[in-house]
C-alpha cells in the first residue's frame, strides 16, 4: 500500500549552500527539515521552503549527531536524508547507516570523499590517473620518489576543494613536510603533479546510469587560483568536440566503477599537456562550487539543484526524467575584490545573464548560442577584472565558512 504522508526530507548544510534545493522540495510536496550550524541560523535561507530548521555547534562530534538526530526521528519519520556539501556527505552516510534509510551508504561515500578511496577504486578498474602512493609505509614513499619524478602535490584525503594542498618540488621538501604532518600523515596521498588543462564535468545519474552531462573548462587551475591568486574562470567546451565526448566516456565509466545509483557528480580531469591524454583528479556526489550552478543552468535550461532534489524524492522507483535541454554556451569569471561591494554595471553587454552578488567579490556570467563570442568575453573581463577589482587573501588551512 502507497504511504499517504508526505516524504520527509532531513538536509544537511554545515555551509551556506542548497537553497535551490529545499525550495524544490517544497514545490514537490515534501516535509522539509534543515540540519545546519548555529552560526548559520540567520544565513539566507528560503524559510518559506522549510518545515523545520535544527542548530549545531560548531565543534559537533558525529556519536552526539547521531542521537540527536535519532531524538528527532522520534516524532518525524524522515524518509531522505540529503548533504548539501562534500564536508556532509560522510556525516549523511553515516546517519542513514544508523536509521537504515536508503541512499548512498558507508562503503559507496567514501569513493565520493575520500581522494585516497577513489584513485585506488579507478585506478584498480583501468581508469588513468595520476601516479600516487598513501603517505603511510616510509619504504613505500621511498620507492615512489625514487621511482616517479618531482613535482608532486601533497594531498589532503578528505578535504574540499584545494584546501590543505602542497606542491612538493623534491625530496628535500617533502620529508620536512611529512614530518610537520606527524601522526596525520596517513590522512594525506602524494601524487605526480601533472601540468595541463583541467576540465569538469558535471552529471546527473538516476539508476546508475548518467543521463546528463555538461563538460567545462578551466582557465588557470583552480590549485593555481587558490594558492598563487588568479581570476577563477569556467566555461562550457564545444559538445561535438574531441574532448567533449572523450570526457563524457570516460565520466560513465567512472560513475559505474564508483558505484553510484542516483543524484548529481562533479568530476574534474586534467588533460597533460605531454601525452595529451585525461587523467581522472577527483570527483563528489554534490552540485560543484563557484557557481558552476548557474554556468550550467546558463548553457542548458537545467538547475542542478533542482533535478537532485527531483532523484532523491523519486528514490528507488526510478520515475526519474531528465528535462529537455539547451545547447547554447556559458562561462563565468569571478575575483577576490579590493572594493566591498564592487560595482559591475559598466560591464554591460547583452550576454551577461547574471551578476555575483556578494562582498569584497566581483562576478559575471555570460551565455551565448556561440562559444566564440563566450570565449572572447571571458578574456576581456579576465583583463578589465585586474585592473578594476582584483586582490588577493591567503588561502586557508581548512574551510572558514
Amino acid at each position: 500500500m502507497t504511504d499517504p504522508r508526505p516524504l520527509t526530507v532531513l538536509c544537511i548544510a554545515t555551509f551556506e549552500k542548497g537553497q535551490e534545493f529545499l525550495r524544490e522540495c517544497k514545490r514537490q510536496g515534501c516535509r522539509v527539515l534543515l540540519l545546519t550550524m548555529e552560526k548559520l541560523a540567520h544565513a539566507n535561507w528560503p524559510h518559506d521552503s522549510i518545515d523545520q530548521a535544527f542548530y549545531l555547534p560548531q565543534n559537533f562530534k558525529l556519536e552526539d549527531l547521531v542521537k540527536s538526530v535519532s531524538y528527532v526521528a522520534r516524532t518525524h519519520r524522515i524518509d531522505r536524508i540529503v548533504p548539501l556539501d562534500d564536508f556532509d556527505v560522510e556525516i549523511a552516510a553515516a546517519l542513514r547507516e544508523h536509521l537504515r534509510l536508503p541512499g548512498m551508504g558507508d562503503s559507496t561515500a567514501r569513493h565520493f570523499r575520500d581522494k585516497l578511496a577513489m584513485r585506488v577504486k579507478a585506478r584498480d578498474h583501468g581508469v588513468l590517473v595520476p601516479d600516487f602512493v598513501h603517505v603511510l609505509n616510509h619504504d613505500a614513499i621511498r620507492e615512489y620518489v625514487g621511482r616517479v619524478p618531482a613535482p608532486w602535490v601533497l594531498k589532503p584525503r578528505s578535504e574540499a576543494s584545494t584546501v590543505g594542498i602542497r606542491k612538493v618540488k623534491n625530496a628535500g621538501e617533502l620529508w620536512p613536510l611529512l614530518d610537520e604532518l606527524g601522526d596525520r600523515q596517513s590522512f594525506y596521498l602524494l601524487e605526480k603533479f601533472i601540468p595541463g588543462d583541467i576540465y569538469h564535468i558535471d552529471s546527473i545519474v538516476s539508476e546508475r546510469e548518467v543521463v546528463f552531462n555538461a563538460p567545462h573548462r578551466y582557465g588557470q587551475p583552480p590549485m593555481e587560483v587558490a594558492h598563487q591568486g588568479g581570476i577563477f574562470m569556467t566555461r562550457t567546451i564545444p559538445r561535438a568536440s574531441e574532448d567533449a565526448r572523450a570526457l563524457a566516456a570516460l565520466n560513465d565509466d567512472l560513475i559505474k566503477t564508483l558505484g553510484l545509483a542516483r543524484g548529481v557528480t562533479h568530476t574534474e580531469f586534467i588533460k597533460g599537456h605531454e601525452d595529451g591524454r585525461f587523467y581522472f583528479l577527483e570527483t563528489a556526489s554534490r552540485v560543484g562550487g563557484a557557481n558552476i550552478a548557474e554556468v550550467v543552468e546558463a548553457a542548458t535550461g537545467v538547475n542542478l539543484w533542482v533535478e537532485w532534489a527531483k532523484i532523491e524524492i523519486a528514490g528507488e522507483e526510478g520515475s526519474y526524467q531528465v528535462p529537455p535541454r539547451r545547447c547554447d554556451y556559458a562561462g563565468i569569471v569571478i575575483s577576490l575584490a579590493r572594493q566591498d561591494w564592487p560595482d559591475t554595471s559598466s560591464y554591460d553587454d547583452p550576454e551577461i545573464v547574471w551578476r555575483l552578488n556578494k562582498r569584497h567579490h566581483a562576478g559575471l556570467l555570460v551565455a551565448s548560442p556561440d562559444p566564440q563570442r563566450v570565449e572572447e568575453l571571458l578574456q576581456e573581463y579576465i583583463r578589465r577584472f585586474y585592473t578594476d577589482f582584483f586582490a588577493v587573501q591567503p588561502l586557508p588551512d581548512k574551510p572558514t565558512s
